[in-house]
């Protein structure tokens, strides 16, 4: 069964909230709501962390980085607990993805980190 690019980015549209609302439940084992955390900043931040500005790679992140990290933590939540969540969240994003800044701050700190180690390396 092939899936095409359109279903694929619906699903993500009711996965991700269906995630964040298992990271929330008190029945989901605590690896599966450290994977759904990283998840869910990852999908929210508004900086990629690979930037789309960059050709070809820069839209890895979206068709390759964020449907793993999907797929991975579905793997650690519970069937049930999942399927039923996911039931929940199909109408939640109705109104487009929120944008939240402050889930942009480990990947400004990534960069910023990469940028002083090649400043680093370019003067010393």
């Amino acid at each position: 069964m092939k899936i095409n690019l359109k279903e694929r980015a619906k699903q993500l549209k009711i996965d991700i909230p269906a995630i964040f609302l298992c990271m929330k439940s008190k029945e989901t084992p605590i690896a599966a709501k450290i994977f759904a955390g990283l998840t869910i900043a990852y999908a929210l931040s508004p900086i990629d962390l690979i930037p789309d500005f960059i050709p070809v790679l820069g839209y890895l992140d979206d068709l390759i980085i964020l449907p793993a990290l999907i797929a991975l933590t579905i793997r650690f939540i519970l069937k049930d607990l999942f399927t039923r969540f996911r039931k929940e969240s199909e109408d939640m994003w109705k109104d487009g993805k929120p944008k939240k800044w402050y889930f942009a701050i480990p990947f400004i700190l990534i960069w910023l980190l990469i940028i002083w180690l090649i400043v680093k390396a370019i003067i010393f």
